[in-house]
């Protein structure tokens, strides 16, 4: 017995792939933007080669800002933002402003515990030697740091994920706009089953995915 859509298939693709690329560049945003914040909150804090209890807390208090405002709220604040540099409030690419600037905090913090429990005395060995500043961030911090790095990007894509469908709730595509639209709006239960579980199996296969790439890290 074949299943009849109360919408046609193709919706389901487009809002699917609008989901994709608003969480994947809205990720690589977050990825490239919050790995020098990470690493400028940890060398400026207490303790590390360019201290600076100022910036520290600075920086540090710009982070848990943007963390501790609800994404929807994040969303809404950012309109005139998002207009600049969109040209537009709806859509994909509107959604992709808000997204990036809601994840990259949120990643930041997160690699900044990765980086904070490398190992200081291996820091230490490379100060030691005469290694610069930046060679230290690069070769030491890093790489030691990475799977907990890949681990903590795992975890926001997938909150990228749940917030790119709360997006939907101010018409910015994706499978979150489709749930709403036909499913919550139009009261159709199939809709809002089907996209839920596609966002299901697209959590577990970041999740998965991210988890065998940590293991693998690790083991080398």
């Amino acid at each position: 017995m074949s299943l009849t859509l109360s919408i046609p298939f193709e919706r389901y693709t487009q809002a699917f792939f609008d989901t994709l690329t608003m969480v994947g560049t809205s990720a690589a945003i977050a990825f490239v933007a919050g790995i020098p914040l990470a690493v400028l909150l940890i060398v400026t804090a207490p303790g590390g080669f360019l201290a600076s209890p100022r910036i520290h807390r600075g920086v540090g208090s710009v982070v848990n800002g943007f963390r501790a405002t609800p994404f929807i709220v994040l969303l809404v604040a950012l309109i005139p933002f998002t207009r600049l540099v969109t040209g537009t409030t709806i859509g994909v690419w509107a959604a992709i402003v808000p997204l990036a600037i809601s994840a990259t905090p949120f990643f930041a913090r997160i690699a900044e515990v990765s980086l904070r429990e490398v190992d200081p005395g291996l820091i230490e060995a490379a100060q030691a030697m005469g290694c610069r500043k930046w060679h230290i961030v690069w070769h030491v911090y890093l790489p030691e740091a990475l799977p907990g790095i890949v681990g903590g990007f795992t975890i926001t894509l997938v909150a990228l994920i749940s917030s790119s469908a709360m997006a939907g709730a101010v018409g910015a595509g994706g499978l979150g706009d489709l749930a709403i639209r036909y499913g919550y709006q139009r009261f159709d239960t199939q809709v809002m089953l089907i996209v839920i579980a596609v966002l299901i199996a697209l959590v577990s296969l970041v999740q998965f995915s991210g988890d065998r790439w940590v293991r693998w890290l690790r083991s080398r």
